[in-house]
């Protein structure tokens, strides 16, 4: 089996601490989250993934999160099956092949240009299913998708490390090229933006920096005409949670009371027409 290099650094870095958290719970009996495609990557990466900074009960995290997104993308495809999604930042997370959308949805991964060719090198094409190398702010991304459906837009760990202004111009941009869609991505709080290099063992370990602290939904109503907010849902909110050790569902209680930390992560749906 041929091994592939993956030589990153910075936030393109922290990609594969997001899939090795997601290999290693995936072999675990009864996973919340289970992802063969994830355990198959790391096997063909030549990498030593024990320099990610993943931490006892990341990989629980990282999979209870990644369930989160697939279930609320996968209601999102049940209600609507006609649709584009992209799937921005997209990483070497393999959502689009776990949930084997129908042919009628056309399905766009999208990551800077060396982490989409690393993509295509472990991934195999699929019928209906896209990638894009290119960065998610540029100005033309839009140009070469189709308009003629509505859009899901699926941004798992990807807004904090946006500028705030090249972030609001990307949904600007979105809300103009499309008739309208649906929204899934997550945010975290300008306080967790500030803190998560000293906090976050794989932030850290990549050396990656945050930009972009978001408050609630409510601010991105503010900022880009158009886009309506459908629900927020914090950690805390999360379906899985009795899976976490004794300590740690003791902890994530008592801080789930502390709105400063109740509201450090927020998984946001949202719509425009």
């Amino acid at each position: 089996m041929t091994r592939e290099k993956a030589d990153f650094t910075g936030a393109r870095a922290t990609m594969l601490a997001t899939l090795y958290g997601r290999a290693l719970h995936s072999r675990t009996e009864n996973p919340v989250l289970h992802d063969p495609y994830a355990e198959e990557a790391v096997a063909r990466i030549d990498h030593d993934f024990s320099t990610t900074g993943l931490r006892g009960g990341d990989a629980l995290s990282i999979a209870l999160r990644g369930r989160t997104f697939d279930d609320l993308t996968a209601a999102r495809l049940a209600a609507d099956p006609e649709v584009t999604v992209l799937h921005l930042g997209c990483g070497l997370d393999s959502r689009g092949q776990r949930l084997a959308p129908p042919p009628s949805v056309e399905w766009y991964d999208i990551d800077f240009p060396e982490v989409i060719d690393l993509r295509d090198r472990i991934y195999p094409a699929r019928e209906h299913h896209h990638t894009i190398g290119s960065p998610v702010t540029a100005p033309d991304l839009l140009d070469g998708i189709p308009n003629d459906k509505p859009a899901l837009v699926v941004a798992e760990g990807l807004v904090m490390y946006l500028e705030e202004a090249e972030g609001v111009a990307l949904l600007r941009r979105i809300t103009e090229h499309f008739p309208g869609g649906h929204l899934v991505f997550d945010v975290q709080s300008p306080l967790a933006v500030r803190w998560a290099h000293r906090l976050n063992g794989a932030v850290r370990a990549a050396d990656a920096r945050l930009k972009w602290g978001v408050r609630s939904g409510t601010e991105l109503e503010r900022a880009v005409p158009g886009l309506f907010l459908d629900e927020e849902m914090t950690f805390f909110d999360i379906p899985g949670l009795e899976r976490l050790t004794p300590t740690n569902r003791a902890l994530v209680h008592t801080l789930g009371k502390i709105p400063t930390f109740r509201k450090q992560a927020l998984i946001l749906t949202m719509h425009f027409n």
